[in-house]
Order: C-alpha cells, then sequence, then structure tokens
C-alpha cells in the first residue's frame, strides 16, 4: 500500500473504521500537528498502535495549525506532514481535518479508543465523553520528555 493510499477523506475514513470494528478489531484514534516529526511524535504513536489493532490519525490541515501555533507554523506543509504520518507502519489511516478541535471527526469516526498525551487529563481531552458514553475507553500516554517541534524550533533558530 502507498503512503497516499493510506490518507482517506472523512466518508473513506468512516467506511474504513466501521469495516474493521465489524472484523472485530478495536480502532485508535489520537490527533495532532505532527509538524517537525522527532522521537517523541513517534514513540507516543507507536504506543497508541500498541492500545488497539487500527490507529487512525486526525492531522490538522494547514490553516489550522497557523491557527493553533502561530502565523509561522507549520513548517513542514500538510501534504508533506500527512505523507510522513503515513508512511509510519504503525499509523492504518491519516485524515486531515481543518475544525479547531477534532470532536466531529471522532464522532463521525467512532473510535474505541481515544489517545492523547499526558499533557491532557481525561476531563480535558476533547471528545472523551462522546467515545466513553459509546462504551469506549480514553488513555493518556507518557510523553517523552525534553522533545517538542517548539523547542525543536528554538534550537534551529539559536543555532542558526
Amino acid at each position: 500500500m502507498t503512503t497516499e493510499a493510506k490518507i482517506l477523506r472523512l466518508d473513506e475514513a468512516m467506511t474504513q473504521v466501521a469495516d474493521w470494528q465489524r472484523a472485530g478489531q478495536k480502532v485508535v484514534f489520537t490527533n495532532g500537528c505532527f509538524d517537525l516529526v522527532h522521537l517523541g511524535h513517534i514513540d507516543y504513536l507507536e504506543k497508541a498502535r500498541a492500545l488497539g489493532d487500527r490507529l487512525v490519525l486526525g492531522l490538522n490541515t494547514d490553516a489550522s495549525v497557523s491557527r493553533l501555533k502561530g502565523p509561522a507554523r507549520p513548517v513542514v506543509n500538510e501534504y508533506a506532514r500527512a505523507r510522513l504520518m503515513a508512511a509510519l507502519s504503525f499509523v492504518d489511516t491519516v485524515i486531515l481535518f481543518d475544525e479547531p478541535t477534532p470532536k466531529e471527526l471522532i464522532e463521525a469516526l467512532k473510535p474505541d479508543i481515544l489517545v492523547k498525551g499526558d499533557d491532557y487529563t481525561v476531563e480535558t481531552i476533547v471528545g472523551a465523553d462522546f467515545v466513553i458514553n459509546k462504551g469506549g475507553t480514553v488513555e493518556t500516554i507518557a510523553l517523552v520528555k525534553g522533545y517538542s517541534t517548539t523547542a525543536l524550533i528554538e534550537k534551529i533558530k539559536q543555532s542558526y
């Protein structure tokens, strides 16, 4: 399968997730910007996938990243970020979203497990109540200390 084949529109992702769930597979969902991929991202996504059988990654569009992180971001455009994420063996599907939060995406996909980093609590994770109310679970994953895209950008700016 090519990396582009793992990048789906919402309707395609909804069908794929439903097919996996009908086959008895547990679908994990997480989301983020994933700009300048680093060890923290890889560790987090690998651990997220280990919680279930399939990992669906909601990826912020360029416009969404700019709204969240400021006009200088993202460093890497959405097409390149989507292809990079899709190239990871433990990511099964990538879907771009432009909304302020992934709430609509989570409600459309109906994942079995919702995951975020431990910089969140279950109470602050968007979509947690929806997933829990439909019988799913919400998990947090310990983040690798010392890794962030913002810190990486600052290091590059100071070094060059």
